[in-house]
């Protein structure tokens, strides 16, 4: 155990007992501030985009969205190297100033409808929020002890979904009609979006002390380009860190599928309209939050790996089809439908806080290469984005939605095939598969 965490363990309180490290408490507050600005978003900017940009740009959403993932892979990946050449702290005021800065443009853009001015900015405003909540996972990842690893992680993941998608629709679902409904009212809300993502930026920047965090965590050895590439050698070098890239990957890849294809769905073609689409968002995604620290408090003492395979992989393939097939089965619009069609929701939202412990997973993997192997761990979950957007452009024009979501399914199955290499101990070095 490495003196920081000595330390720690020394001065716990019962924060840390339960898996959120006491010093960065106001940090996981910040976390879940800023993530709900940043998810205020996250159910109607498609449709806003399109309505916006009129006839021509319309067309061009999907592809806007597409590279927006593209921005956030890279920047995940930036997240953990940047982390440890500078810090995690310096990392996440980068992350707010280029989010601030390039949601302010695309906004600006919006206003002039310049197809060209969205592309752009919507493209740099991506690298904005891994840099921030990712750059604290690091922080998170480099002083909690192995032992209460996966806990930290599941309270991250409290925050960080409790912001992206959940209060950040639920902000949406009173502030759209708040400020005029419809387009108006979806535009205002993008605005008052930035004031959220301050005040959680400004939660970290005033209220953490933890030094950790303030310097560079790479060996001094290491020169900068060694640190900027040691991910992507390891993921080389290592099929084993490939595999737990790839199932983190798959894990929430789903969850942005699906807010591309259900929202038309849920609101216009089975008749329960916009609101309606948010409040299921907002109630689905909560099940997801109450269950993430559980998971991971679960996988400390049952197993990692085990809680994975069984919880996340398999509970997420069959939630995932109870919540495609259930609204299709009721009557379209029917009350006792829509409350059908939210539990099965709400049953996928819980069993992908499963996956948790593959944030503990991966560091163990290769323990002398934490670093490394966070950023590969960051690049993933950035990436979900990337790989639900383009299993949906890829499969929607031959499969349609229910395509769609077979697809993502198959790729649950392969996730349970890898996760049999990914073995570890949870008190030592790596297990051998």
């Amino acid at each position: 155990m490495s003196s920081t965490a000595i330390e720690y363990v020394a001065r716990e309180s019962v924060f840390d007992r339960i898996g959120i490290p006491h010093v960065l408490r106001w940090g996981f507050l910040g976390v879940l501030m800023f993530m709900t600005g940043n998810g205020v978003e996250s159910n109607f900017i498609a449709p806003h985009m399109q309505q916006g940009l009129g006839a021509t740009g319309a067309g061009l959403v999907p592809t806007i969205i597409t590279m927006y993932g593209v921005a956030v892979i890279i920047a995940s990946y930036l997240s953990g190297t940047l982390s440890d050449l500078f810090g995690p702290r310096r990392v996440m005021l980068l992350g707010f100033l280029v989010w601030i800065a390039f949601e302010l443009l695309f906004l600006v853009a919006l206003n002039v409808e310049s197809l060209a001015m969205v592309f752009i900015a919507y493209f740099f405003r991506g690298f904005g929020f891994p840099l921030f909540a990712f750059g604290f996972l690091v922080w998170v990842n480099a002083i909690v002890p192995r032992q209460r690893n996966g806990a930290a992680v599941g309270w991250f993941y409290v925050m960080f979904t409790g912001g992206l998608p959940t209060l950040g629709t639920l902000f949406a679902y009173f502030s759209i009609p708040a400020f005029g409904d419809g387009f108006l009212g979806e535009r205002s809300t993008l605005w008052a979006s930035m004031v959220l993502v301050t005040l959680g930026f400004l939660l970290v920047w005033l209220g953490v002390r933890e030094p950790t965090g303030r310097r560079r965590l790479a060996p001094a050895h290491e020169s900068a380009g060694q640190v900027m590439a040691s991910g992507l050698s390891l993921t080389a070098r290592n099929p084993r860190v490939l595999m737990g890239f790839l199932v983190r990957l798959i894990n929430t890849a789903p969850v942005f599928g699906m807010f591309i294809i259900m929202p038309a769905v849920i609101a216009d073609e089975l008749g329960w309209g916009q609101s309606r689409w948010l409040m299921m968002t907002v109630i689905v995604y909560a099940g997801n939050i109450l269950f993430n620290a559980a998971f991971g408090a679960l996988g400390d003492k049952w197993g990692w790996q085990r809680t994975v395979r069984w919880f996340g992989v398999i509970g997420s393939a069959l939630g995932l089809l109870a919540w495609w097939y259930v609204p299709h089965l009721v009557p379209a619009g029917s009350e006792w439908g829509y409350y059908l069609s939210v539990a099965a929701g709400t049953i996928f939202g819980i069993l992908l806080a499963g996956f948790v412990p593959m944030g503990a997973i991966m560091p163990a993997l290769v323990p002398e290469h934490k670093g490394a192997a966070m950023a590969m761990y960051t690049t993933a979950a950035g990436g979900a984005a990337f790989l639900g957007a383009a299993v949906v452009a890829l499969v929607q024009p031959w499969g349609g939605n229910a395509g769609v979501v077979w697809v993502f399914v198959a790729l649950y199955g392969a996730a349970f095939v890898m996760l049999s290499w990914l073995r570890v101990s949870q008190d030592g070095e790596a297990a051998v598969a």
